[in-house]
């Protein structure tokens, strides 16, 4: 997985991906100084990830729609775009949930934690039913996450119960979504 990482992109598509990832490292800096530490902390964590697809080796386009979808979400909270605009929290769910519970899957696989659905006898099943489990954790855990936000970080970050049961329902539709898209989703890089 390494030397995926450190091989120079091949094409267009490639180059853009590690593109966004350099201006995910900027947008660190633009962040800690403009909004503050938390800001900061927030753009670094989506930076990190944004390695993952790269790690991977997935498909280019599916690496640069995690880059763009991971750095709208980030920035939507830095801008508090989910305090201004409500329902603008559930698509970002559905999109970055999809997508995170879509690379978990494929890294599990990679390590062969869980099954390639392709080797099993109900392949589309098999990765649909893999792929909204992990989106249902992943999902939970993004809510602690913003629960322990909202109680030892800040307070205007969002909570409640309508707000965390309508999050971890459209994320776990997004979750379903990408477990019927697995097989495109884990299609060759190139």
């Amino acid at each position: 997985m390494t030397s995926t990482l450190v091989r120079a992109p091949s094409g267009l598509a490639e180059t853009v991906a590690d593109a966004l990832r350099v201006l995910a490292l900027i947008a660190i800096v633009v962040a800690a100084i403009g909004w503050g530490a938390v800001a900061g902390w927030s753009v670094a964590l989506v930076a990190g990830g944004m390695i993952l697809p790269r790690l991977l080796g997935i498909r280019p386009s599916v690496d640069i729609a995690f880059g763009l979808v991971l750095q709208v979400a980030v920035w939507s909270s830095v801008l508090d775009i989910y305090l201004t605009t409500r329902w603008w929290d559930l698509p970002v769910h559905f999109l970055v949930n999809g997508l995170c519970a879509a690379l978990l899957y494929l890294l599990l696989v990679r390590f062969r934690v869980v099954a390639d659905a392709d080797a099993l006898p109900r392949p589309v099943l098999s990765a649909v039913v893999t792929t909204v489990a992990l989106g249902l954790a992943l999902g939970v855990l993004w809510e602690i996450f913003e629960w322990i936000g909202h109680t030892f970080i800040d307070e205007a970050i969002f909570v409640g119960y309508t707000d965390t049961i309508g999050d971890l329902v459209w994320g776990a539709a997004g979750a379903l979504a990408a477990g019927l898209g697995m097989r495109w989703l884990a299609g060759p890089a190139r």
